[in-house]
This record gives structure tokens, sequence and C-alpha cells, in this order.
């Protein structure tokens, strides 16, 4: 089981090198934690930065979570930062640690709300359906939020924007996506953005 912590920087624009520069040197101070991503949006939200953590226990997130609140200059980056909102999750359970490397640089960065209760439906829709999803493109992570409204962050890695249509597209006519009763366990209120990775990603 791996926590993880997505950070959101509201950001003025054309700052994201900067702010990436400062994230870095934050992460680097951390004692706790694994960065694993940190993208710029392109498609959606805009002028956005996303800050993606990995840890090994709740404990350590919370160590780190807390050294964030005290900081005075949170990532680095106040000079360029609007706003900052961080949210805490747990992976599915059934799901490996992160792997990092060049899969991208397209990901896409979806987000579905949850009805309440459903989450051990949504673990089983999933576990069933991503053997046969992930030999048509690779998953980096799906988690369930630990805070705020139910519901979970899936993101996925694509060669480009087309090629993420593409593969949406086919899994659905083949009927391996979405999984099998999991999409009557999610609200309405959905989003996606496509991100790419800044030059300090480990995940590019």
């Amino acid at each position: 089981m791996h926590f993880y912590e997505l950070a959101t920087l509201d950001i003025q624009m054309g700052k994201a090198a900067d702010v990436a520069v400062g994230v870095e040197k934050f992460v680097d101070e951390a004692l706790t934690g694994r960065l694993l991503g940190v993208w710029y949006s392109d498609i959606g939200v805009l002028n956005q930065v996303l800050v993606l953590r990995e840890f090994k226990t709740l404990d350590d997130l919370q160590q780190e979570r807390a050294r964030f609140k005290q900081a005075a200059d949170p990532f680095y980056a106040k000079e360029w930062l609007e706003h900052v909102s961080v949210d805490s999750y747990q992976g599915f359970p059934f799901l490996p640690e992160v792997e990092v490397g060049a899969f991208g640089p397209a990901y896409e960065i979806r987000t579905y709300h949850m009805k309440h209760g459903g989450l051990p439906h949504v673990h089983a829709a999933w576990e069933a359906a991503l053997p046969d999803r992930t030999e048509v493109s690779k998953l980096t992570v799906v988690m369930s939020s630990l805070d705020g409204e139910p519901r979970i962050v899936n993101i996925w890695p694509y060669e480009s924007v087309n090629q993420r249509c593409q593969v949406r597209a086919d899994t659905v006519a083949q009927g391996i996506w979405p999984p099998k009763g999991g999409p009557q366990w999610l609200t309405n209120d959905m989003a996606s953005l496509m991100a790419f990775p800044t030059k300090v990603s480990p995940l590019q």
C-alpha cells in the first residue's frame, strides 16, 4: 500500500519552469517521500504546476505535510504562486509502486468524484479491468482520496494527445474500458487535464 500527495500550484503565466526549479529544491529538502512527477498543465485549467509524491506510510506523508504547512515559502515558488492546494491519496491496494521513466510526454490526469460507499465497488471493477486495459497503454497510478469528497485520481501517460484519443476510442469500442460496474458508483463531477513534464520530473 502506498500513499500519495498531489499538489496543485496555480501560478503566474509563463512561470512553470521557474516554479519547477523551486519544487525540486523544496522536495530535495524533505526527509520522506519520493518525487514522481512535476507537470505543467496544457489542456484544461491553465497556469498550473502539479507535483506528485509517493510515501511509504501515512505517517511519512503527514510529516511532510506538516513541513509544508510551516514553510514560509512553500515549494520555493511564492514569487510566482497565486494559490496552492495539497491533497492526500491512497493507491489502489492491488497496484505496485509507481515506476518512473519516460512514458509520455502527454499525461492525462483524470479526477472522478464517487458516490458514498462506492470505493470497494470501484476497486473491484478496476482490478478486473486493468489487466486488459494496461495491455493497450500504461497506467501511472490510480488513487483514492483520504480527505475531502470521495474521489479517485487516475494518471495515464501517452506519446501524444492524438494517441490518447485513439486509445480511448479503441478501448471503448472493444469493451475493455470503462471498467464494468465502475461508472455506476461515480457522480457526474469529473475533470480531465492534459499535462506535460517539466525538466525536473522523474516521470517524463
